[in-house]
């Protein structure tokens, strides 16, 4: 077994990467090699150039995405990655969104270094350790909220859904919607349409002052 694991960590802020790099060389008594990406393609490109990474942490913030349509769009090009949310966030519509999107933990920027220490473990070692014996909890992957109706609404929207949910929030269009997703302009007003339904919400402006 290899001593040394490594981390795409994808932030377009240099000083960010250089701190985490700096704070977290080791983990479980493994070096860890961090490979840094400061937009989306250079992710998509480096993680493709490096067959041996074990985890990506992906920001939602880049020149070249929007929210967690970067996420999603790596995932596309990457189906096995085990990518984490690296955010600022402490949003749980955006961190259940993630989970349901695939991602496989929610690291926060602003969590103190012991928790992101044990997070990052859990990351690295989904299965464990001779250190730690077990699986990690779900608990160090994903912080925990208290839970509300809306929220768990949400948690029950297919992919398609939380997807046009996303960019009605980010405050796109029904046009714009249909020009990202290439769907027909009426098949994107459906989906708004069951959107506001589902979440038991009056109109699209009611929908969006709930998530800020």
């Amino acid at each position: 077994m290899s001593d040394s694991r490594k981390i795409l960590l994808v932030d377009d802020h240099e000083l960010v990467r250089f701190g985490v790099k700096t704070m977290y060389g080791e983990l479980m008594g493994y070096k860890v090699e961090w490979i840094e990406a400061g937009s989306l393609q250079e992710a998509i490109d480096a993680y493709a150039a490096h067959g041996d990474i074990a985890a990506v942490l992906l920001d939602l913030n880049l020149a070249d995405c929007k929210g967690l349509q970067g996420l999603r769009m790596f995932l596309q090009a990457h189906p096995k990655a085990r990518v984490a949310v690296f955010s600022g966030t402490q949003d749980e519509f955006v961190i259940r969104q993630a989970r349901a999107l695939g991602a496989v933990g929610y690291v926060g920027k602003s969590t103190m270094m012991d928790q992101m220490r044990e997070t990052l473990t859990a990351l690295l070692f989904p299965n464990g350790v001779a250190e730690v014996r077990g699986p990690a909890p779900s608990s160090a992957l994903f912080p925990r909220f208290p839970s509300s109706a809306m929220y768990d609404r949400v948690a029950e929207l297919g992919p398609r859904h939380l997807e046009i949910l996303e960019l009605v929030l980010s405050g796109c269009t029904n046009q714009e919607i249909s020009n990202s997703t290439n769907l027909s302009l009426g098949t994107v007003k459906n989906y708004v349409s069951s959107l506001l339904l589902a979440l038991d919400v009056r109109s699209r402006s009611h929908l969006i002052s709930l998530f800020r």
